[in-house]
């Protein structure tokens, strides 16, 4: 197991913040554990924030893959998939990823996948550009150098030429009709498509009751992957 995560709501100049995560390691816990650690911070120390968060959120992915490359002896060889949301004062959310952590927005009308599965078919041209190869061999999904089954990540140093951490963000304004976020690692998504996830965590008040449930229903399903989950409720 080699997820980690942020839940919680913080006070920031007056402003009420909401901060949601998932990191999903591979190649050893250390890159993700930095994440939970790291991030959320160095995006709130960045000037833009208040006035365009998302040039905001993407300097600080960027400084902040730089600084685990820089500590690559302590950190290892490893690295980390990132979904990150930031809710400010209720009524805005900015939502970023790299890799195949996966958020999906539900209003009272619809589902919205509001991230980008970063996999190495649909970035082939990128890697191949900057002189790398995406595998696809029988039985197995594909890979990049035949190594990693995501095209963004934090991190992977030996692979990093061929390799972006740029996060795709989306802005998402909170309305009445705002329902659930669900942010859930690719042990999840591996077994649970969206509707039902959404189907599931519908089932329950209580938003850690639903993503406790929506685990539970990926082990029962037999996923092999890290499996975490979060849930957040709008309105009751």
């Amino acid at each position: 197991m080699e997820d980690y995560h942020v839940a919680k709501f913080v006070e920031v100049k007056g402003h009420k913040l909401g901060l949601f995560a998932i990191f999903d390691g591979h190649l050893g816990d250390k890159v993700p554990l930095y994440l939970q650690k790291h991030l959320f911070n160095n995006i709130l120390k960045e000037d833009e924030f208040w006035i365009h968060p998302d040039k905001a959120i993407t300097k600080a992915y960027e400084k902040t893959d730089k600084a685990i490359l820089s500590h690559s002896p302590e950190l290892g060889k490893g690295g980390s998939t990132a979904v990150t949301a930031i809710l400010i004062d209720g009524r805005k959310l900015w939502i970023a990823n790299v890799g195949d952590s996966r958020g999906i927005l539900v209003t009272c009308s619809e589902v919205i996948q509001v991230t980008v599965d970063h996999e190495p078919d649909a970035e082939r041209d990128n890697i191949e550009t900057k002189g790398g190869f995406v595998s696809s061999m029988p039985g197995d999904v594909p890979r990049v150098n035949g190594q990693l089954a995501v095209s963004r990540a934090f991190g992977d140093k030996s692979l990093k030429s061929h390799l972006s951490s740029d996060p795709d963000i989306h802005p998402v304004d909170i309305t009445s009709d705002t329902e659930l976020l669900i942010l859930a690692s690719d042990g999840i998504w591996k077994v649970i498509d969206n509707q039902a996830a959404v189907d599931i965590a519908r089932k329950f008040k209580d938003p850690r009751v639903a993503a406790k449930h929506l685990t539970i229903e990926a082990v029962e399903r037999d996923s092999k992957d890290d499996i975490s989950c979060i849930v957040v409720r709008f309105n009751a």
